[in-house]
């Protein structure tokens, strides 16, 4: 069961991960502009928040792979915008997209993260074929706290001792 008090909804289209002092946005970018995005899209995205000042910052990015790991509760039962199953918290809005681009990039590929299987992997930058993918936008809201574990090459988390 995901803790109850972990997500704090800031009442301003955000969510506060208390776990992780981190804040998320509430809807992703398909439930935002009601469209799929390509990697250049996502970056678009973020540029526009942070020129609207979206919930009064101007500091908004994309996440770490990292980052949307940590979002991942195998416990939670959401549903995605096809009604399928995706593992992230209840105090984000149902209709969400199920694989979100990351910050990192590796020559022409970037990294997107899915939240169906709770997997990592690289995704051509300028695949023709951005059904499905979308970002949420993230900011740090304080100090950086100790990773619970790191990602493993397959995406799979490796939990440190």
């Amino acid at each position: 069961m995901a803790d109850e008090d972990r997500f704090k909804d800031n009442e301003n289209g955000t969510l506060t991960d208390t776990k992780y002092n981190l804040t998320w946005t509430r809807e992703d970018s398909y439930q935002m502009r009601n469209k799929w995005c390509s990697w250049k899209g996502a970056n678009n995205y973020i540029n526009w928040l942070n020129e609207q000042k979206f919930a009064g910052f101007d500091d908004w990015r994309l996440p770490k792979s990292q980052e949307c790991r940590n979002l991942y509760d195998h416990d939670c039962k959401n549903t995605d915008f096809d009604g399928d199953i995706v593992h992230i918290d209840f105090k984000f809005p149902e209709g969400c997209g199920s694989t979100y681009w990351c910050v990192e990039e590796h020559g022409t590929n970037a990294i997107a993260y899915n939240f169906y299987s709770d997997r990592a992997y690289q995704v051509r930058k300028k695949a023709k074929d951005e059904e499905n993918m979308c970002c949420r936008a993230i900011r740090t809201s304080g100090p950086a706290v100790k990773k619970s574990g790191r990602l493993s090459n397959t995406g799979r988390s490796r939990r440190e001792a």
